[in-house]
């Protein structure tokens, strides 16, 4: 009874989508979740819970009507750690039942324990209790996810000086907090309590943030955040971090400055949670960062019977393209067919606001020596950007001069992660500016905003001749 065809350790989006796939092929399936509940990172401290506490914050705070009441409007007055809290554990609790039953009606086995390798087909699991038992599979997916890095200069305090799992259970919204790290996370978060009216200074050791997004995009964002007065603290790193008798958190820069807040918050990088998994007695090895090397294809690593996926592979570690690489890495394990996934997918930055991107950045285009042009659409020119109040956001589109082709589609502003599916399709599609001008969108709509961005762009490269356009057809088909 504990021979199975494939064992997936751990049940965030990787593991609980590879899981349900090689169930849905007749397949017998055992994951192993060492949490008290399934649902791994992504539900418990990651993805659910910082989207969960946004949309919370921007509910209470009335953020989003404050084009029209002002700065001041904010829908509850006081504004508490315990109201924040309460919407997320409605939200996980749906989430984890969702998944249970999902897992019920795949016939998905799973047990709570903490697994390790005793060779490349048998894993050891330890029950809470101390219980031991022995299991085995022809395949092994490992999807156990990540945690955030805490290195040892960093005096971590669980109160004052947290990382961002710790963030979750904080008793009082600070007034003032300092966040170290200016990625993904980081950002978002110091965001989001930027929205919550908490003082917010960011420290980064590199000159820029987020370099995978179009930089025109990055330089609108930051506008945004400087002129609601957060602070962006860039080229400088954090020398020092200490708790004074006072409260208060003092950081040290490389510069000799230093900043005081009531919280500080590190999120400057993430591991992979590797270290349990006896990785050695399976001949396998994790990097510095407990990242497993893996073939991007297929998601095998350098055992063959053993895959990785998810956020412990590393870029892009998202949720959406976690669960891809799940399903294919099972579909694999199992020996059933696997079909290249498209080549663009959407990535989306959760921060106040949003940022969300699909296909090349304009420095991208460059690189690669391509002629090209750009269309620009401000939220502000839509009717519905003047009926929600809004005074930001843009989506930018680039195309290609020799065949007109979308390269790559970059949004920030409300509604940008789902706006982006749009041009999405039409990457992968192939499609060109002509589809943006010549189809019809919904009035008033954001994503009016598109039409606006291609006639922007159409205007720019001017009509084609004859030739140029038979060209073109040919190039698009």
């Amino acid at each position: 009874m504990n021979q199975y065809d494939l064992i997936v350790v751990g049940s965030g989006p990787a593991g609980r989508r590879g899981a349900i796939q090689a169930a849905k092929l007749g397949k017998r399936v055992l994951v192993v979740e060492k949490g008290k509940r399934v649902g791994g990172v992504s539900v418990h401290t990651g993805t659910i819970p910082s989207k969960t506490l946004r949309e919370t914050a921007l509910n209470l705070t009335g953020w989003r009507e404050r084009g029209f009441y002002g700065r001041a409007y904010r829908v509850k007055q006081e504004i508490s750690a315990e109201d924040l809290r309460r919407r997320l554990l409605i939200t996980l609790d749906h989430e984890v039942e969702v998944l249970e039953h999902q897992f019920s009606r795949n016939r998905v086995h799973h047990i709570r324990g903490t697994a390790h390798f005793i060779d490349k087909h048998t894993m050891e699991i330890e029950k809470e209790d101390g219980e031991k038992m022995q299991v085995s599979a022809t395949s092994i997916l490992l999807a156990i996810g990540t945690k955030p890095f805490r290195p040892d200069s960093i005096p971590f305090d669980g109160k004052k000086i947290i990382d961002s799992d710790e963030l979750l259970e904080i008793s009082d919204i600070p007034r003032s907090m300092i966040v170290i790290g200016a990625g993904v996370i980081g950002i978002e978060y110091a965001t989001i309590y930027s929205a919550l009216d908490t003082a917010v200074t960011v420290i980064e050791p590199r000159t820029t943030m987020l370099d995978f997004i179009d930089r025109e995009i990055v330089d609108d964002f930051s506008y945004q955040l400087r002129d609601r007065n957060m602070k962006l603290l860039f080229g400088q790193s954090a020398e020092h971090v200490e708790r004074e008798e006072n409260g208060k958190c003092r950081v040290t820069l490389s510069n000799g400055r230093s900043v005081t807040a009531d919280m500080v918050l590190y999120c400057a990088g993430r591991t992979g949670a590797t270290a349990s998994l006896n990785l050695e007695a399976a001949g396998l090895a994790a990097d510095e960062r407990g990242r497993i090397k893996v073939n991007p294809e297929t998601f095998q690593t350098d055992v063959p019977n053993i895959y990785a996926a998810g956020d412990v592979v590393g870029f892009p570690s998202l949720a959406s393209t976690g669960m891809e690489q799940g399903r294919i890495a099972a579909r694999h394990a199992v020996g059933a067919p696997t079909s290249e996934p498209p080549q663009f997918f959407p990535y989306g930055i959760y921060a106040v606001p949003e940022i969300s991107t699909c296909g090349l950045t304009e420095e991208e285009v460059k690189s690669r020596h391509i002629p090209y042009e750009c269309g620009i659409a401000r939220f502000r020119e839509t009717s519905r950007g003047h009926i929600m109040g809004l005074d930001n956001g843009m989506l930018k589109m680039i195309f290609s001069l020799k065949t007109r082709r979308l390269l790559g589609v970059h949004i920030v502003g409300e509604g940008a992660t789902e706006l982006i599916h749009i041009g999405q399709a039409v990457l992968n599609l192939k499609g060109t500016v002509d589809y943006f001008v010549e189809n019809t969108f919904n009035y008033p709509t954001l994503a009016e905003a598109y039409k606006i961005s291609g006639l922007d762009a159409w205007n720019r490269m001017g009509e084609l001749h004859e030739h140029d356009q038979d060209t073109t057809q040919e190039a698009a088909q």
